[in-house]
């Protein structure tokens, strides 16, 4: 055969391979990131994620099953009519205790 006779730094297959190997990877390094994301469709779980928490510009994105829904703040303090429901306490390790009264 041919191929197999030429020189290793002539054959340009060679090269257009190496292209090949590099784009697996780098396709594969994409499909890690892909999975990582907390808001992949592929996902069960659901989650809730807040984007520039306390600024006037926050936002919540909450998706539960395949259903994604943004909630967007526009800046000002809510109202209306309610009750204490309880109280939320912050322990030493980040944790949060709820106690309802």
């Amino acid at each position: 055969m041919k191929l197999l006779e030429e020189d290793e730094a002539f054959n340009p297959a060679l090269s257009v391979v190496n292209l090949v190997d590099v784009f697996l990877v780098l396709i594969a390094a994409l499909l890690i990131a892909i999975a990582q994301n907390p808001l992949n469709p592929f996902m069960s779980e659901d989650v809730t994620v807040i984007k520039n928490e306390g600024k006037e510009n926050m936002e919540i994105i909450v998706k539960k099953g395949n259903v994604i829904e943004r909630f967007k703040s526009s800046g000002q303090s809510g109202a209306g009519t309610g009750r204490k429901a309880g109280t939320a306490y912050e322990m030493a390790d980040g944790s949060m205790i709820y106690v309802k009264e």
